[in-house]
Order: C-alpha cells, then sequence, then structure tokens
C-alpha cells in the first residue's frame, strides 16, 4: 500500500467521524487492551504454537476495535522458524499490527515502559526496552536477541529508530542486525502502509492520547501489511549489508546493497621439493561474538540521525520534521 497520502484520502481525513463513534471505538479499543493484560499471565504458560495464535486474534481484535481495518498480504513464513522481523515505523499501531501477522517478542524504546496500560502489556508480553539515546546498553540488547532467536523464537524490531511518517523513511541502522548474523537466522522484511497516511503518524511531541483521539475519528482508516521475501544472512554476512538489504525491501527507492566482496586470488602456492618438511601453519584469530557486539556499540552508524520524524501535510511535497524519538 502507497504511504503518500493522496488528495481523496486526505480530503477524508477532514470529516472526522461523529463523537459518539468515536468514544466507542476509544472504549472497545481499551477494553480489549486491559482484555489482553488480564488475560497474559495465563496465555504465557501456553505453548508457543498456541500462543501465537491467541496473540494474533487479540491483536486483530485490538486493530478492528480501534476502527482500523486490515489486510495482509504475501505467504507467512513457517512457523517455529527463527527470524528477525523488521519493518518501517509510521505509528503506534505498527505493534499491534505486526502481531496480527508474526507474533513474536518486540523492541520498543525505554519510553514505551513507562505508558499506562500499553507498557505493563508490552513488559508482561516479554518486550525488549532499549535506550535509544545511549549505545552503552545496546550490545547487551544484542546479545538478549540472539538468546531469543538461538532459542528458534521471533523478535520484531524497527531498525528506522524512530517514526518516520512522511513520504521517505528513515535509514535502517545495523546495530540489531548482527544477531541475526551471530544465530545465523533470516531477516523478514515487513512493510507498513495506512490509508489515510497522516490520520495514524505519531510523530514529535504527539501525546499519546491525542493520536489515540485522532485514530477513532478518522472514517475509514485502513492498514496493509506486506510480507516481504526473506533475506539470509549466507548472502549477506555483514550486519551493514543485511540492514541495507532490507531497507531496499521496505524501502524500494532506497540504495541497493553492494554485492559481497570475494576474496582475490593470491598468487600461486610455491611448489617445494618432494620430501621438504613443512611445518604448521600459525593459527588465524577469529572475531568472536563480544567483539562483535563491542564493535556494534562503536558503529557510528547507529547513532540518531539529528532528524528523526518527518510527518505528512495535506500537501504531500511538504512535510516537517522533528527531533523528539517516538
Amino acid at each position: 500500500m502507497d504511504a503518500v497520502t493522496d488528495p481523496g484520502t486526505a480530503r477524508a481525513a477532514f470529516r472526522p467521524a461523529p463523537a459518539p463513534l468515536a468514544c466507542a471505538r476509544l472504549a472497545a479499543g481499551l477494553a480489549t487492551v486491559l482484555l489482553g493484560v488480564v488475560l497474559l499471565p495465563v496465555v504465557s504458560r501456553l505453548p508457543a504454537a498456541a500462543r501465537h495464535v491467541l496473540v494474533r486474534l487479540w491483536a486483530r481484535a485490538v486493530v478492528r476495535a480501534f476502527g482500523v481495518r486490515l489486510a495482509v498480504t504475501g505467504p507467512r513464513p513457517p512457523a517455529g522458524r527463527p527470524a528477525l522481523v523488521v519493518a518501517n515505523h509510521v505509528s503506534w499501531l505498527d505493534i499491534p499490527l505486526v502481531a496480527t501477522a508474526l507474533p513474536g517478542r518486540m523492541i520498543a524504546k525505554r519510553e514505551v515502559r513507562g505508558w499506562p496500560v500499553l507498557g505493563a502489556l508490552a513488559a508482561l508480553g516479554g518486550t525488549l526496552f532499549i535506550d535509544r539515546d545511549g549505545l552503552r546498553g545496546l550490545p547487551g540488547t544484542v546479545r538478549e536477541v540472539a538468546g531469543a532467536l538461538a532459542a528458534g523464537g521471533r523478535v520484531t524490531a524497527f531498525p528506522e529508530g524512530s517514526t518516520w511518517c512522511g513520504r521517505a523513511g528513515g535509514r535502517f541502522r545495523p546495530a540489531l542486525f548482527q544477531a541475526a548474523v551471530d544465530t545465523g537466522s533470516d531477516i523478514q522484511p515487513v512493510r507498513i502502509g495506512y490509508r489515510p497516511h497522516g490520520a495514524a503518524a505519531y510523530v514529535g511531541e504527539d501525546p499519546l492520547g491525542a493520536s489515540l483521539w485522532r485514530v477513532v475519528r478518522t472514517p475509514g482508516l485502513a492498514a496493509e501489511i506486506r510480507i516481504l521475501d526473506p533475506i539470509s544472512t549466507i548472502q549477506y554476512p555483514d550486519r551493514r549489508l543485511l540492514a541495507a538489504a532490507a531497507q531496499h525491501a521496505v524501502h524500494p527507492t532506497a540504495v541497493p546493497p553492494s554485492p559481497p566482496r570475494r576474496p582475490t586470488a593470491g598468487p600461486p602456492a610455491a611448489v617445494l621439493p618432494a620430501g621438504t618438511a613443512v611445518g604448521p601453519r600459525p593459527a588465524v584469530p577469529r572475531q568472536t561474538a563480544p567483539n562483535a557486539y563491542r564493535a556494534v556499540a562503536s558503529d557510528s552508524a547507529n547513532r540518531p540521525s539529528s532528524s528523526v520524524h518527518q510527518r505528512s501535510a495535506s500537501n504531500p511535497a511538504s512535510a516537517s520534521s522533528s527531533r523528539t524519538p517516538s
């Protein structure tokens, strides 16, 4: 689904739903979220297959309760296969949307932990909270993600680092892709789109309550999740290459990754006379996982960009930006 707001949907966004209907949607959505909080301790004890089915049903119920129509396209990957799910980031709605198709552990910014109701639900659901403004804790988060993938789980991340609500998306930061490299897990790219786009956008200093009210008052708000082809760490054995490949899959206008460099052929080995004794070869040190994690923390590409938010106005060509992470 195209993420650019067209004139027809832009005009529809200015005809809000009646207040009684919006209040009913808001009440239904919050009640469904609270139901998930109550049932989560019981659901978490179920086998993974049954838990994923219930999470998908609950997430779909949350989305529908808030008045959002949902469409999922593309083949779902086989159950039980570890994968790092990466998607573009537009709104807080992205989290339940992805859970409707590919439930798993989420990675969220640290501030989400303090949100009323939603923060407690995220913590009970095993969400990994990350400080996007500090790099010291990033290697630990990468180790946690690698552990979840090594155990056969699925982890969802938004590698743009914050919501991008305009015509273009943000750059995929490569840090978390190191966990997929270390475990040999596939990258599962997902593309999220909304119509009308501006209603779902969650940007800058926008309070969560204001965003909730805007969502429930928007008539005909529709969302699409497009599951794209998986990306193998065998084809792209470096976190930067993986990040570039995933970004190009989610945002086709992004620059495609350069193919991995193949080692060049060296000079022919010297032929020794028969009977010549050959000593043992010197050991070549290999990079261990902890060293790779330390490299993640020092990677300047992981630092937040100076402007991390864009939001479409009624005129698709105009956009504004804010520096506050969402």
